[in-house]
């Protein structure tokens, strides 16, 4: 069982919710009173959906509603099975022998020999954990949660785990394009980021300038950051060529910062890919940093003058809604959920081409009137679709339509 500790109450965010919101959750959970919930992923620490259960499940615990949070304990084959399936489902090619299949079912059968199901509602993240669908007891409701974009998948890899979905009660994904045909219902939830925590509340100048002293970043050049886990998908290395492009008509400097997750065995390849691509530059910063790293990450996006986000897969991209709500325009790539975080012209841009990430990073660093605008426009648009607090709305409206209550 994950132990989780949050101590900003749910009044605190009125001051930056749209107005109703506050009232409206402790309506909903009102009738809910009482009732359970698990969710079960498979790490603890890096990645957006670990993040994001940290904030989330206290705020459950508030509104009176039992919440508990379980991790799928894996092994190194295990966990290289898992993201072969995760860049199967994204779309890339991948070779699964038929040990890794074997693998993938023996690791969640004794993890769901070791947990405890009973909960009136249990969430299942990802694939890592979904074959524990075969401990399913009939009292509750089992939703499979999907967060990565599985529009266009590998086969083979997605009619293995189709079979075990289908055993769900519903399946929540993040945008229409990534559902599938199931014959149970499927469910729109945006992911969201939290506004008072360390990442995303509002910092000193003083604690802007000691982060980006520490690393050396030099603070008379305009910085362009993308802040993401060291990921294929995430195309570091087009983000280095993107911005060579700009070097030669504006002087700038580049960071990549990120770090891995527990259950991505590819992470450290990147990274070598990506120091290998910014050698004899000393304009780029890679910064590897620990899951921790929130206020060094908060204090980035803020002192960034350009921020980007070019995925070519991307199932939702927070790093997006966590730039926009400080106020800043951001350049993504035409992927998964940043086209709906991104209204093109408006809160920022979306590319398909290292030449034409180049060319919108040079107009918002000679457009600044118009960057200003669009950064307030990003902002207001965040505030209204992407904030915790309408997230635990969603959910505990799932809640009450998946218990008939």
């Amino acid at each position: 069982m994950v132990a989780t500790s949050n101590n900003i109450s749910l009044q605190n965010y009125r001051e930056v919710t749209p107005p109703g919101t506050i009232d409206l959750l402790y309506k909903l959970a009102e009738r809910l009173k009482g009732r359970s919930i698990l969710h079960v992923n498979s790490t603890k620490v890096g990645g957006g959906v670990a993040e994001m259960l940290h904030r989330f499940i206290p705020l459950f615990t508030e509104v009176g509603i039992k919440v508990s949070w379980q991790i799928l304990q894996g092994s190194p084959l295990f966990y290289q099975t898992t993201k072969s399936f995760h860049n199967a489902l994204q779309g890339q090619q991948q070779t699964v022998t038929p040990e890794m299949y074997e693998e993938y079912l023996k690791v969640n059968k004794k993890n769901s020999s070791e947990m405890s199901f009973d909960s009136d509602v249990v969430v299942i993240h990802d694939p890592q954990p979904a074959a524990l669908i075969a401990k399913k007891q009939k009292k509750s409701k089992w939703l499979w949660r999907c967060h990565i974009d599985i529009s266009k998948p590998q086969r083979k890899v997605w009619n293995f785990l189709r079979e075990y979905i289908a055993g769900y009660d519903g399946a929540i994904f993040s945008l229409p394009s990534f559902a599938q045909k199931l014959s149970l219902p499927q469910f729109l939830v945006y992911p969201s980021i939290d506004p008072l925590s360390d990442k995303n509340r509002d910092l000193t100048g003083e604690e802007v300038r000691s982060v980006i002293e520490k690393y050396g970043i030099p603070a008379d050049k305009p910085m362009i950051l993308q802040v993401s886990r060291f990921d294929r998908f995430k195309d570091p290395v087009g983000v280095i060529e993107a911005y060579r492009m700009v070097k030669k008509y504006n002087d700038c400097c580049l960071v990549l910062a990120g770090g891995g997750a527990t259950d991505d065995p590819e992470s450290v390849l990147v990274l070598d890919a990506v120091k290998e691509a910014s050698l004899r530059d000393k304009d780029i910063f890679i910064l590897d940093l620990p899951p921790d790293s929130n206020i060094i990450i908060n204090a980035l996006q803020r002192a960034a003058k350009v921020v980007l986000q070019k995925s070519t897969r991307e199932g939702f991209g927070l790093t997006v809604a966590e730039a926009m709500w400080k106020g800043k325009p951001v350049i993504g790539g035409a992927a998964g959920g940043i086209i709906v975080q991104i209204i093109y012209g408006e809160t920022g841009f979306t590319v398909n081409s290292v030449e034409g990430c180049a060319y919108r990073i040079r107009y918002l660093l000679n457009n600044p009137e118009h960057f200003a605008q669009m950064g307030q426009k990003a902002k207001e648009y965040t505030r209204r679709n992407f904030l915790i607090t309408r997230h635990l709305c969603d959910y505990l409206a799932l809640m009450l339509k998946m218990l008939g209550i």
